[in-house]
C-alpha cells in the first residue's frame, strides 16, 4: 500500500481523465506551423525523405510526413512542430498545412455519412489490419486500450473478427501480399461500415510510395472515412479523431 502511494506521488495519475484536453510532452511532434520567413525553399524541399514538403508556397502534407523533424532542425525559423495532436480528418486535402497558416485540423461535417453517427455514436467495434506495417502504428493502436488512454470507456474497441466489427483500421502501405486479405476482411464486415487509415504509410505509402511491392488499389475503390496521420500515430490522435467522427450530430 505504501509503495503504491509512493508511485502515485512520484508519477501522478497514470490515466488521462479527458483525452480531448490532454497535454503531451514537448518532444512530441504534432501539427506543424510554417512561418513567412524567407528561406532557400529548394533546400527545404530536397531535405524531406518522403516528399511531403513542396514550395511556392511552402506546404507540408501530413499524409506523407514522417514527422522526423529534420525540416524543423534545419530551418527552425520557418517550421515549428506544435504539440497539437488533434490532426485527424476525413478530408485528404485538410492534411496539407500551408505557409503562413496556423489553424487547427478538423473534420468536414458535410461529408460524414449520416449512418455513422446514427449507428456508432455510442459504441464502435473495429478490426485492425496490418497491411505490411512495421509494427510501430500497431503498437500505438494497442496502447489506445491501456490504462493511460482507455478508449474502451468511450465505447471504442478492437475485436478479433471482422464479422463482429463496424469498420476496419488499416496500418501499413498495403503490400501486394496483403491486398487480397485486406479486401476479404473488409467484405466480411457487415454494412454500414467505415474505413480508417492510421499512419503515414497507410495514407500515402510513406517512404515506400512508388514501390512495385505495393498494391493500393483498395483505396481507389472505397471511400475513406478518417485519416489519422502520424509516424507512428499517437493514441490521442486516433481516439480524438474517432470520437469526432462518430459523435452525435
Amino acid at each position: 500500500m505504501i509503495d503504491n502511494i509512493k508511485i502515485l506521488l512520484r508519477q501522478g495519475k497514470q490515466y488521462i481523465p479527458d483525452v480531448t484536453h490532454a497535454k503531451v510532452p514537448g518532444i512530441f511532434r504534432g501539427r506543424p506551423v510554417i512561418s513567412k520567413e524567407t528561406i532557400d525553399e529548394n533546400a527545404l524541399v530536397e531535405l524531406c525523405p518522403t516528399e511531403a514538403i513542396t514550395g511556392s508556397p511552402v506546404c507540408i502534407d501530413l499524409g506523407r510526413c514522417a514527422f522526423c523533424g529534420e525540416c524543423a532542425f534545419a530551418f527552425p525559423d520557418k517550421i515549428k512542430f506544435t504539440t497539437d495532436y488533434k490532426i485527424s480528418t476525413n478530408e485528404r486535402e485538410r492534411l496539407i498545412t500551408k505557409d503562413g497558416e496556423d489553424k487547427t485540423i478538423e473534420l468536414n461535417p458535410d461529408i460524414i455519412r449520416t449512418e455513422i453517427s446514427k449507428y456508432f455514436s455510442g459504441s464502435i467495434k473495429l478490426r485492425q489490419v496490418s497491411a505490411g506495417g512495421d509494427n510501430s502504428c500497431e503498437l500505438e493502436l494497442n496502447a489506445c486500450g491501456n490504462v493511460n488512454f482507455d478508449m474502451g470507456r468511450y465505447g471504442i474497441e478492437f475485436v478479433a473478427s471482422p464479422r463482429h466489427s463496424d469498420g476496419i483500421v488499416i496500418t501499413g502501405p498495403i503490400t501486394e501480399n496483403m491486398a487480397v486479405p485486406l479486401q476479404i476482411c473488409y467484405d466480411a464486415i457487415p454494412e454500414p461500415k467505415i474505413i480508417i487509415l492510421a499512419g503515414t504509410d497507410a495514407i500515402s505509402g510513406g517512404i515506400f510510395d512508388g514501390s512495385p511491392a505495393l498494391n493500393r488499389n483498395f483505396l481507389t475503390m472505397h471511400k475513406i472515412d478518417l485519416f489519422v496521420p502520424g509516424n507512428p500515430v499517437h493514441p490521442l490522435t486516433f481516439i480524438t479523431g474517432i470520437l469526432e467522427l462518430i459523435r452525435k450530430r
